[in-house]
Order: C-alpha cells, then structure tokens, then sequence
C-alpha cells in the first residue's frame, strides 16, 4: 500500500512485488502517542529496523524520480528524432532547389556560349563579305563590341541573381543545422558584455566571407556601405555589414567572368595565327576558285595581324596573276603588292604588303 510520507496518510494504491514501509514510527507520532513510548518501541525493535525502514522510503523515492526522468529523456529523444526527421527532409528540398538553380545556370551560359558563338561566326562572315572594307569592318566589329559588353550585363545580373538564391539556400542550412545550439548558445551568451572595441574597416584587396558562409572571396572596389566581391568565377556587389574578414586562401585564378566572350574571340584568332601561314598556293585553280580562296586568305592575314604574305599563282598566261591583283586593288587593307624576287620565284608569285 502506497503512503503520502508528507501528509502522513494512505493512498490506497496496492503496489505488488515492491518492499514497502509499515510507517509504524511515522503513524504512531502522527496520533500523538508519547514521544518515549515511540523511542522505547524503536528501542525494542532495533535501529536496524528503523534504518532499513527508512532505507526502503529513500529507495522508493529516489526509484520513482528516476522513472520521472527517464520519461522526460524518452519524451526529449522523440522530439529530437522528429525534428531530425524534418530536417533532413528540409535539407534535401534545398539540395534539390540549389540543383535546380545550377541546372538552370548551366543552361543559361550554354544559351549565352551558343549565341556568342552564332554572332562570332556571323561577323566573321559579314567582314569577307565586304571584302575587307574599313569602314564596313569597323562597323561590324563595333556591333560585335556592343554585343559582348550587352552580353556581359546580361551575365553579370544573372550571376548575381544565382549567387544570391544560393546564398540564401546556403543561410537556411546553416540555421537548420545549428538550429539544436542555438538555444545554448543564446543562454550562454546572455548576460555577457558585449565589447566596446570598433572593428578595422575592410579594404580592397583584403579576403572575406559573406556571413553564414564559408566560400572565400577578394574585396575588388568599396563604394559606400557596399564591396564589389569576387567569389570564384562570379563577381557581386554585398552589403559591407555582411562580409566577414576570412583566413581562408582564395584559390588564384587569371579569369575574368566577365571578359569570358572577349578573351574566347581572343583565343580564337590567337588559334588561327599560331596555324596562319604566310603564303598560299593556288597554282592549278580555276579563276573563280582562286579568287575565292585569296579573298578569305586575305581575309584572315588581317583578321590575324600579318603584314606580309606571298601568294603562289605561277605564270602561265598571266590571267590568273591579273585576276588576283585587280582584287587586291579594292581592299583598303593592302598596301602594296608586287612581284616576288627573281631568285624567289619572281613573276609567279605575288608578294603583298598590308596595313
């Protein structure tokens, strides 16, 4: 039978297997009954009786806290599983999303490669068609300035736009990650001073982090309150309240994100001259043919840089050396041609001067 030790009365409550106490002490000066009739009747029975009486309510006692706690730990692991299980659900979501984004962006520098590529290649194709005339060649390679420098702003927002969804994914799984500690921390914190002392202002040139985040970057221009950054590939402008000085090395790189189409075109006709040679041979061609084939050599000789080239067109009758120097009569570029030294072939080959 259970017993309520403070107010001394019975619970009726039958609790079986358990060793309980007979509260004889307890009961007896609870009624009233002489304080050296109670000493004599525990004389009597011993004070190991007494003791293990009390060693029993003690056991009871502590039994039945332990329990208590038991049950709150048992309750606090199932609440720490379910918030587990909602977070690791939440996580993938954001996996998934920030998946998505880089999917996304990876299709959008394909479309912008691609179209870079077509107006590359229509370029190139509208200066042959004009025949290399200045004024037209410089018209069109304006245009083509003017869309690398649109394409270019174009690239810039939609980096910025990628890095900020990322960022922001990247800031939700911090705080679901450290969601567990911040109460701790919070309680740790509370009550401490916080100190006075002014942090150093960031300077250009000097390696951050945005906070929350681990991806070092270099600050490139401050304006104001905001830093122009560079993680990586991608350049942004962030809030100076949000960047945090970082000992992390920022991996060196040479590229420039946004000089991406220029540098390629530069690559390009780098390429071109590294395999450019400086004579062509259209010996056996017919007229059209030839001409066809001088105009796109000629082409890509000023495309390239090249001031002096020598093209193979033999003797013969004569028309074919004629052909081709009337042509080179109409381009702007060409500023003298002539025969070959005799002892180099003379006659039979043309040699022409250009800009």
């Amino acid at each position: 039978m259970l017993y309520d030790r403070h107010e001394m009365r019975p619970l009726f409550t039958l609790e079986i297997g358990r060793p309980g106490s007979s509260f004889a002490v307890e009961i007896a000066r609870k009624i009233g009954l002489p304080e050296d009739l109670i000493k004599q009747a525990s004389d009597i029975v011993g004070s190991d009786y007494v003791d293990m009486d009390k060693y029993l309510q003690d056991i009871v006692r502590d039994k039945r806290y332990w329990e208590n706690k038991r049950e709150q730990v048992r309750l606090k692991e199932k609440k720490t599983d379910n918030l587990l299980t909602q977070l690791e659900g939440e996580l993938a979501e954001l996996q998934q999303q920030r998946k998505e984004i880089l999917g996304a962006a990876k299709q959008e520098a394909n479309r912008i490669l691609n179209e870079s590529n077509a107006k590359i290649e229509q370029t190139i194709r509208q200066i042959k068609e004009a025949q290399a005339e200045r004024t037209e060649t410089k018209l069109i390679r304006q245009n083509l300035v003017t869309y690398k420098q649109s394409l270019e702003e174009t690239s810039q927002q939609t980096d910025e736009k990628i890095l900020r969804k990322i960022q922001k994914i990247r800031r939700k799984e911090e705080n679901k990650k450290n969601r567990p500690q911040t109460e701790q921390l919070e309680d740790a914190t509370k009550g401490k001073p916080r100190p006075n002392a002014q942090p150093t202002p960031l300077q250009v040139q000097e390696t951050v982090t945005i906070k929350g985040q681990q991806t070092p970057g270099t600050i490139v221009e401050i304006k104001g309150k905001k830093a122009k950054v560079v993680f990586g590939m991608v350049q942004t402008t962030v809030p100076l309240d949000q960047l945090v000085r970082s000992t992390l090395m920022v991996k060196k790189t040479d590229e420039n994100p946004y000089k991406t189409l220029g540098r390629r075109t530069t690559e390009e006709v780098h390429e071109k001259k590294l395999h450019f040679k400086l004579e062509i041979d259209v010996r056996g061609m017919r007229g059209n043919e030839a001409l066809q084939a001088v105009m796109y050599y000629i082409d890509d000789a000023i495309m390239t840089g090249v001031n002096r080239v020598r093209i193979l067109h033999g003797t013969g009758t004569g028309a074919l050396r004629q052909l081709i120097r009337q042509y080179l009569g109409t381009v702007k570029s060409v500023r003298d041609y002539h025969d070959e030294h005799v002892q180099f072939g003379g006659a039979g080959i043309t040699v022409v001067e250009l800009d």
